[in-house]
């Protein structure tokens, strides 16, 4: 990738000088914790480990999560891994993944994760971006055979844990064993080294490339330590996958940061979630706004669990009922926190503390910067917000008009991967242009209140899906004359796909046999339609744009 430090010289100057950005690295806030904590349990395996990879759940102290670190640091340099190469990493949430990362940054790797449910469509063309000089994963996730895949893909080298690997994929149990960890010396970082590269989808076919240096994970991750008020005490249920901000973010930064118990979980299961809850005694969790609805209209559910250690529990990505975070509250004692973040730095978060009311936290986000209002988190002081009129530009500052989120900060990151083919995401004064449309709320007009997203995003799981690639792969059915992907409300979800098809003349065409021609394009699984809508005709506006909204009422309806 073209440029390891990201921001300019100015901004680091600048934000460094206000105290919003420090020296603290990845690794530095690692070897703080060994230091201080060396024996005090650190990182817990999904109960259901074994079926996923076909190994025992394991549980890491601090001091063996250090070393494990080191070992997988000495097998990456031994392969000839340099400063500033790109590891590709695709693991489930294990103990395998969080010691990926670690290993990664100790030495000065850059990691780019990929979904586990990504295959050849996705990862060969976002490696080449990349740049990707080696491949991390395991033998097999669930029935699918992850080491075979990436050494079909002929990119890069494959190192993978687990038994039975093809030929030509380096065993990675193996060389962690045998590998001496005194070989590792920590390297020098500069926080404003890139130390990821997410991925994240917009209306276009193509995800981009959102690299994050040390500086801006570190600031934005105050948010998710600070709303929740964690500490060394507290135990984290992680359910989101962690390879963008809501599991790197929402769980195992504040996890590194304040040194508590992180307790993994995947693909997620209802049963083994509430499990974990018991078992782990779990004090803060996230999940999606669908999932706490069920949760309150089925007590049988949670009639076997014990959940009387979660204070509080984090959720967002769509917009919260207000009944669901009062039930939470009022039934249980449990406080929900309403999160809307993106990888490109958005940190708006509603809590507890902050806002009392259940029915003004569901609907409502402060308004960082109104004189006379504070609020906890020290990102909310850090961070420059406003709404933009999108089609005359200016600046809207009265209640109840749209208008698009921008804002700039110690969060927001510098820019994509290869910016430079790319239209910039920051506007004339270095605001990010969010796509997202707020209109100013509340008797002081203290607070922001989400309208619609103007990204054409379907969120199935917490998973972004663009339906312009979809719609380009399904454009390429012989038996398709047009095509729409919308999302639908789904109970534990949030949304899943349909697809919206007029057909050629005199065509026929059914769910099954286009799922089966999508899984031919070797794409993932989650993108994949669950629902099928025909039609004669799409709508369209007198420009030609389909009417998306009016098909997600057809279909709702």
């Amino acid at each position: 990738m073209p440029g390891r430090k990201l921001h300019p010289p100015e901004r680091v100057a600048d934000y460094t000088a206000r105290g919003w950005w420090s020296r603290d690295t990845m690794d530095a806030l690692l070897r703080a914790q060994v230091a201080r904590q060396p024996d005090r349990l650190a990182v817990v395996d999904p109960a259901n480990k074994a079926a996923l990879v076909g190994s025992a759940p394991r549980r890491l102290t601090w001091a063996e999560l250090d070393l494990e670190t080191n070992r997988l640091a000495a097998v990456l340099l031994s392969q000839g891994a340099q400063e500033g190469d790109v590891l590709g990493v695709q693991l489930p949430n294990t103990v395998e993944l969080v010691v990926a990362y670690l290993a990664a940054w100790r030495i000065g790797l850059i990691v780019t994760p990929f979904p586990v449910q990504f295959r050849e469509h996705e990862i060969v063309p976002l490696s080449n971006l990349a740049d990707v000089k080696y491949f991390l994963t395991t033998s097999r996730i669930g029935d699918r055979a992850h080491a075979e895949e990436f050494l079909g893909y002929g990119i890069a080298p494959v190192l993978a844990h687990g038994d039975d690997l093809p030929e030509g994929v380096l065993p990675l149990d193996e060389l962690t064993a045998a590998a001496d960890p005194s070989t590792v010396e920590p390297v020098d970082a500069d926080p404003n080294d890139c130390v990821t590269i997410c991925w994240t989808s917009g209306t276009e076919s193509t995800p981009k490339g959102v690299p994050r240096s040390h500086y801006d994970w570190l600031a934005i991750c105050w948010a998710t330590v600070e709303a929740p008020r964690l500490t060394e005490d507290d135990v984290l249920l992680n359910p989101f996958p962690m390879v963008n901000m809501a599991g790197i973010n929402g769980m195992f930064l504040p996890w590194l940061r304040v040194g508590c118990i992180l307790v993994q979980h995947h693909p997620f299961d209802l049963p083994t979630f509430l499990q974990q809850i018991t078992t782990e005694r779990v004090t803060y969790t996230v999940a999606p706004p669908a999932l706490l609805t069920l949760l309150l209209q089925r007590d049988e559910l949670l009639a076997a669990a014990d959940i009387t250690s979660l204070r509080q529990i984090g959720s967002g990505s769509v917009p919260l009922q207000p009944p669901m975070v009062r039930g939470w509250q009022d039934r249980y004692g449990i406080g929900i926190i309403n999160f809307f973040g993106s990888n490109e730095g958005i940190s708006l978060l509603t809590d507890p503390h902050d806002v009392p009311d259940p029915e003004q936290r569901a609907r409502f986000f402060p308004r960082y910067g109104v004189p006379g209002y504070t609020w906890s988190s020290r990102v909310t002081e850090w961070t420059s917000v406003r709404l933009v009129d999108p089609a005359t530009g200016e600046e809207v500052t009265e209640p109840g008009v749209p208008g698009e989120l921008r804002l700039k900060g110690p969060t927001v990151f510098a820019g994509y991967l290869h910016g430079e083919r790319l239209a910039s995401p920051f506007d004339e004064e270095g605001y990010l242009r969010t796509g997202d449309v707020f209109v100013i709320a509340g008797d002081h007009m203290q607070f922001l209140e989400y309208v619609d997203r103007a990204k054409d995003l379907v969120i199935r799981g917490g998973m972004n899906i663009a339906p312009a690639e979809l719609e380009g792969l399904i454009a390429a059915h012989p038996a398709v004359a047009d095509v729409a992907i919308v999302g639908y409300p789904d109970d534990v979800l949030g949304e899943r796909v349909c697809a919206v098809v007029v057909p050629r003349d005199g065509a026929e065409l059914d769910l099954p046999g286009l799922v089966e021609f999508l899984k031919e394009k070797r794409i993932a699984s989650y993108k994949l339609p669950e629902r099928l809508e025909l039609r004669p005709a799409l709508p369209r506006n007198p420009v030609g744009k389909v009417l998306k909204r009016s098909l997600r009422e057809e279909i709702v309806a």
